[in-house]
């Protein structure tokens, strides 16, 4: 039996542009759009012409894809013009894109109060519209906006709203649930319905994530015919964002269900690229990755505990649902003090460390792991000084700075108000002693500056850690009281793109800071391969 084939929309570059604090650029733009043709999308929503200068300049000069159409957005002709005459849709027109998705009003309520317009009069705007773009040898889409809410209050003249775009021409009915209220059995029972007057080739879904299910939605109204579906990456979009096609994609590729039903443009080859086009979009608007996000989170694939380890060692399948390389991710064996031998063994192998798994020092890096986190060290996030304890364990990484003494002083000027840090570090490289001084706007930043500002009196290391730079401080506090235990973590940078995380933990802050500050040092002189220091 024949698959029917489902059509993914993304629109990334025009709904998720109106998420609050997200601006594209025009090269940012045209990366987003060539990521999503290499993943294998079928439409690339990119804006709206004519409505700002931006898209306008973005749809005079397109990228060029090979796997994906680019669509213009825009909204139905307004009233008191015909659709020859209005400017918006003149604009559209001359983006000279095959395809356009239009959006208009399907809830009366939405027809009377926000347009200010007769049922009749908006029913007429949607036809002239529709007839202007297909008589001009355009793809035609009907967004119909709030469709959901239109159909609960008044079903006839919602379903007459998208029979009038069906009826003259439109390729796409696609049905908004706009504020993102609808339920999953909602959106099944109603797209059904739907389905009996405008076949499911026809009809498309738009689904917003206010009650966290977009996703659901989607795959809801799939179940009841229809054909089209729309997202984002990451859900990207105003207020709680839209459905999220880094989810969808892959559950409609490798889900049983769906994978004997339906095909889809993004064939297992391409769907590899899909981690790296979520972590994309998330360097573009310079966000931290969601690490539990579905698939391509980094923890997505994560295993902690000691029994979870040996059963995935044994048979991915017992606690993983797909193969994380499928998606282009990889698993991520967590050590902790929940961790058991596997744990160890697991990420001793990922480190590329051999060692027998009888070796009594695979046990007693255990034990130093359980006590370490039992004082408020977590492994499970820095992965660095976990490499940096077992290989110093194993005698496998030579001594580098030997820090001999630091000093920290915070003074406070009454005159202007400004609190000013110094810190002075006495360091031994090959036997001789280097003092070296720096200030910062909080001690860490002073211990940082005052050990990388001086790397050229550091000469053995200094081509190493010119290049070295702090991303992330974070602290937390372990426990309350006078005695309080603070544990500190440092994500760490260089120009390869390397990304490491480092760890301290002491009762005193600025101990905490160095200790997490050295580990990420020494993690980048070790992986440059930088002499020992004698």
């Amino acid at each position: 039996m024949s698959k029917e084939k489902i059509y993914i929309f993304d629109t990334t570059l025009r709904d998720g542009a109106q998420t609050q604090g997200v601006n594209f650029s025009m090269n940012e733009k045209n990366r987003i759009a060539n990521a999503l043709s290499k993943l294998g999308v079928d439409y690339i929503e990119a804006g709206w012409p004519g409505a700002n200068p931006l898209d306008t300049n973005f749809f005079n000069k397109p990228p060029k894809l090979s796997n994906s159409t680019l669509v213009a957005f825009g909204m139905t002709k307004k009233s008191g013009r015909s659709a020859e005459n209005d400017p918006g849709l003149s604009a559209i027109i001359n983006s000279n894109t095959k395809s356009v998705c239009i959006v208009g009003k399907t809830w009366d309520f939405h027809v009377d109060v926000a347009l200010g317009i007769s049922k009749e009069e908006n029913l007429e705007n949607i036809v002239d519209t529709t007839k202007h773009f297909v008589k001009n040898n355009r793809e035609y889409m009907f967004d119909a906006e709030h469709f959901f809410d239109g159909y609960k209050n008044n079903q006839k003249y919602a379903l007459e709203c998208v029979r009038s775009a069906y009826d003259n021409g439109a390729r796409w009915i696609v049905l908004c649930d706009t504020n993102g209220g609808t339920l999953p059995f909602e959106i099944e029972e109603i797209v059904h319905d739907v389905a009996k007057v405008i076949p499911g080739k026809n009809l498309g879904i738009h689904t917003h994530n206010d009650t966290e299910n977009a996703v659901a939605n989607t795959l809801a109204a799939i179940r009841s015919g229809a054909r089209q579906v729309q997202g984002t990456l990451n859900g990207l979009g105003e207020r709680c964002g839209n459905a999220n096609i880094v989810s969808i994609i892959p559950t409609l590729l490798f889900k049983k269900y769906f994978r004997d039903k339906f095909d889809i443009s993004v064939e297992e080859t391409k769907v590899k690229y899909l981690t790296e086009c979520s972590r994309l979009l998330d360097e573009i608007l310079n966000r931290k990755p969601n690490n539990h996000a579905a698939y391509v989170g980094a923890s997505a694939f994560a295993h902690k505990g000691g029994l979870h380890v040996s059963a995935v060692e044994k048979n991915p399948k017992t606690y993983e649902h797909i193969i994380p390389d499928s998606v282009g991710n990889k698993r991520n064996i967590v050590v902790s003090d929940q961790s058991g031998r596997s744990n160890i063994l697991s990420r001793l192998e990922k480190l590329n460390i051999k060692i027998n798994k009888d070796d009594p020092k695979v046990q007693k890096l255990l034990e130093q792991v359980k006590d370490r986190e039992f004082i408020g060290y977590a492994y499970d996030g820095a992965d660095a000084s976990f490499e940096l304890l077992t290989r110093r364990l194993l005698g496998d990484i030579p001594n580098y700075l030997n820090i001999k003494k630091y000093e920290v002083k915070v003074s406070k000027s009454t005159d202007n108000d400004l609190i000013n840090s110094y810190a002075t570090v006495v360091l031994e490289v090959d036997k001789k002693e280097i003092t070296c001084e720096g200030s910062g706007n909080g001690p860490v930043n002073a211990i940082d500056n005052a050990i990388r500002s001086n790397v050229n009196k550091i000469r053995k290391y200094s081509e190493y850690l010119k290049d070295l730079r702090l991303v992330d401080y974070k602290v937390r506090i372990l426990n309350t009281g006078t005695n309080a235990i603070t544990r500190v973590s440092i994500e760490s940078t260089d120009n390869t793109g390397d990304v490491w995380f480092t760890i301290g933990v002491s009762p005193n802050i600025i101990e905490a800071s160095f200790r997490a500050l050295i580990d990420s040092i020494d993690y980048k002189l070790y992986k440059d391969k930088a002499p020992a220091n004698f």
